[in-house]
């Protein structure tokens, strides 16, 4: 599914297309599940008219900031939700196969904005689609200060807190800490992959208990959060481009055999999948342990694995809690507000 990466790189696309043009005409399909409270014809009619002055993203939501008097969109995409150009190639989560984009407007459609530039006289359409419907579509008066951003935790390439404060907050948790990469009021914009990869080139275990962890796991994995996001960010989300030592180039076929790869030895390293946090989990045998006073699960098999540990949620977004103002306060994050006009 999109994570910050791939959501980085649509916030980026919208602004490349539309800042400075107007949005002469919305084009929506109506869906009550994705708008989320407001209905498809509201969100065309609030927007209608008005100029993209930017756009901008924070963990796994981005938001298009507009000119004029009214609310503005924030976006999540969900399992399967992406943006598009007409007459660009459509964006791909994983290159492996490539499907056609010359069908327009594209299939699971949800809106349409006709950006319109007054220089040049032209229109450039641009989409916003989700096939499985687990996207949603709000419009607010305050992207950065009002839910569900609000809601959220630190974001890694925006927010990142200092080491001090992140120990803190890993070492007062007792679930395992795969499950609490994938708490989005934890750590926003973090989803399977990325968790994945973070734990294993921190070499921690997806089911290690985060108050288990000692200070140079904790120091690895601060470390790691900010690197490995900012590495899938600068590589704009295409996966040709990560490194070839990430987890993430192997970790894609699961079958009777166990698949391999090589770990910085040089030796046959082995990858099995356990259950953590609610989703199924990629690891490195010789590379990720638990330590010996955690007792190890009993598996059931070699490449599809269960862990005894409960999982917080079947979702790859687990709730946070409503109505409570952000804990995160940096630098960053305060440049970032100012700059959109949300500093308090």
């Amino acid at each position: 599914m999109p994570e910050l990466p791939e959501v980085e790189r649509a916030a980026a696309l919208v602004k490349l297309v539309g800042k400075g043009k107007s949005i002469r005409h919305v084009d929506t399909a109506e869906d009550t599940i994705v708008y989320s409270g407001v209905s498809h014809e509201e969100f065309a009619r609030e927007i209608t008219g008005r100029t993209v002055k930017d756009a901008a993203r924070y963990g796994k939501c981005f938001f298009i900031e507009l000119a004029g008097v009214g609310r503005m969109p924030v976006l999540h995409f969900g399992m399967t939700g992406m943006v598009e150009v007409r007459g660009q190639p459509r964006p791909q989560y994983r290159k492996k196969t490539e499907e056609s984009s010359e069908t327009w407007p594209p299939r699971f459609m949800k809106f349409v904005l006709h950006l319109h530039d007054e220089e040049s006289d032209t229109v450039t359409e641009l989409a916003f689609s989700d096939a499985r419907r687990l996207g949603r579509i709000r419009l607010v008066t305050s992207p950065l200060t009002e839910s569900p951003i609000a809601d959220l935790g630190f974001d890694p390439i925006l927010c990142m807190p200092p080491l001090g404060d992140f120990k803190k907050s890993v070492l007062k948790r007792s679930c395992p800490i795969k499950a609490l990469l994938l708490d989005q009021s934890f750590s926003a914009g973090v989803g399977n992959y990325l968790a994945d990869e973070i734990l294993c080139q921190a070499r921690i275990h997806p089911e290690q208990r985060c108050n288990t962890l000692d200070g140079e796991q904790v120091a690895a994995l601060h470390h790691q959060v900010a690197d490995v996001c900012r590495i899938a960010v600068e590589a704009n989300a295409d996966d040709d481009k990560y490194p070839e030592h990430w987890l993430f180039q192997h970790r894609w076929v699961k079958s009777t055999l166990s698949a391999r790869l090589l770990h910085p030895t040089g030796e046959p390293a082995t990858i099995k999948w356990i259950t953590v946090g609610g989703r199924t989990s990629a690891y490195v045998v010789q590379l990720q342990h638990l330590p010996s006073k955690q007792a190890p699960v009993s598996h059931t098999s070699q490449d599809d694995e269960e862990s005894d540990l409960t999982p917080l949620s079947s979702s790859d977004d687990l709730p946070v809690k409503r109505g409570r103002k952000r804990k995160v306060d940096t630098p960053q994050l305060r440049e970032i507000q100012k700059a959109h006009g949300t500093l308090p």
